[in-house]
C-alpha cells in the first residue's frame, strides 16, 4: 500500500492502464483546511502557494497527468482510458524508448507512491512523448505544449530546492518545447488542422482558465522569451508574428473591457516589449 499522506489520497477504484492493462490508482489531491493558500500569479499566469504552517509546501501541479507505473503511458485523466487503439500500438511500441529516456532525467521515479517534484515532471515529459500519437480531435499539440510549459515551471521549483542539480537547464529546454507547441497549437486552431475543442480546459494553471486569449498570450510570451536569436532575420520574422498574436487579444471597443486583467496588462507589456525589439514606433496594442 502507498504511505499515507495528508496531502493526496489515492483512488479506491483504479483504471486498467489500456497499453498494457497494468491497474492505475490515480493520485488526488485533498482539499480543505488551509492545504492551499494562493500566493501570486506570475508573468507566465502561473498560480503560486504560499506553504502551510501544517501541510507545508504544496505543488498542485505534480497530479494532474495519470501515468501507469509499468509502461509509463501518461495522459491527462481525461484522456488516459479513451486513447484510440491505433495510438495505444504505438504507445506500447516506444515503452523501452519512455524507460530510458525517463530512467536518464530521474532514476528513482516511483509512480505507486505519493509523488515528488521529479515524479511531477516526468509525469509532463511522458505525456508529451505519449501525445504524440494521439489523433487531432485529442488537441494533442497544445496538451504537448501545457504539458512541456507545467514541466519548465516544476523544475524551477526542482531548482529552488537542489540548485546544483542543472534543473534550470532542464527547465529552459522544456521552456523552448513550449513555445514549439505553443506556435503550432494556434497555428492549428487558426487553420482548422488542429482545432482547441479537444481541450477541457486551456489552463494554463489549474486555479483559472484563461482560455484562447491565454493560448495567444503565452505564445507571444514564449517566442520573445524562449524564441531562437540566432538568426536575426528569422528572429525578427517570429517577433512580427507574435507581436500580431498577441494583438489579437485586445479585440477593439468595449469587448476588451471584459477580458481579465492579468491578460489585458501582460499582453500589453509583452507586446511592448516585442515593439521595442524590433524598433516599432507604435507600442500600443489598442491604437
Amino acid at each position: 500500500m502507498p504511505a499515507r499522506s495528508e496531502l493526496t489520497y489515492f483512488l479506491k477504484q483504479p483504471v486498467e492502464c489500456p497499453v498494457c492493462e497494468t491497474k492505475v490508482f490515480r493520485e488526488e489531491m485533498r482539499t480543505g483546511r488551509g492545504r492551499q493558500i494562493a500566493g501570486n500569479l506570475t508573468r507566465e499566469l502561473r498560480r503560486n502557494y504560499e506553504p502551510s504552517k501544517q501541510y507545508g509546501e504544496v505543488f498542485p501541479l505534480i497530479y494532474p497527468v495519470t501515468v501507469c507505473p509499468s509502461c509509463y503511458y501518461a495522459a491527462f485523466a481525461d484522456d488516459f482510458a479513451t486513447v484510440p487503439e491505433d495510438a495505444q500500438d504505438k504507445i506500447h511500441d516506444d515503452t523501452d524508448m519512455r524507460h530510458e529516456l525517463l530512467d536518464a532525467l530521474f532514476p528513482s521515479l516511483d509512480f505507486s507512491e505519493p509523488r515528488r517534484l521529479e515524479e511531477g515532471v516526468a509525469s509532463y515529459v511522458l505525456a508529451t512523448m505519449c501525445y504524440e500519437h494521439f489523433p487531432k480531435q485529442f488537441s494533442p499539440i497544445f496538451k504537448a505544449g501545457l504539458s512541456q510549459l507545467r514541466a519548465a515551471w516544476l523544475c524551477s521549483d526542482l531548482h529552488a530546492k537542489q540548485p546544483n542539480e542543472n534543473y534550470d537547464y532542464l527547465g529552459a529546454v522544456f521552456y523552448r518545447k513550449a513555445r514549439f507547441y505553443y506556435s503550432r497549437a494556434v497555428e492549428g486552431e487558426q487553420d482548422g488542422t488542429q482545432p482547441l475543442t479537444g481541450a477541457k480546459t486551456l489552463g494554463p494553471d489549474m486555479d483559472k482558465n484563461y482560455g484562447y486569449d491565454g493560448v495567444l498570450y503565452l505564445s507571444g510570451l514564449l517566442e520573445f522569451e524562449y524564441g531562437p536569436r540566432s538568426d536575426t532575420e528569422k528572429r525578427r520574422l517570429a517577433l512580427d508574428r507574435a507581436k500580431r498574436t498577441v494583438a489579437r487579444i485586445f479585440g477593439h471597443g468595449r469587448a476588451s473591457k471584459n477580458k481579465p486583467a492579468a491578460i489585458l496588462d501582460n499582453a500589453r507589456e509583452v507586446y511592448e516589449a516585442i515593439a521595442r525589439e524590433l524598433g516599432d514606433t507604435k507600442v500600443d496594442p489598442e491604437e
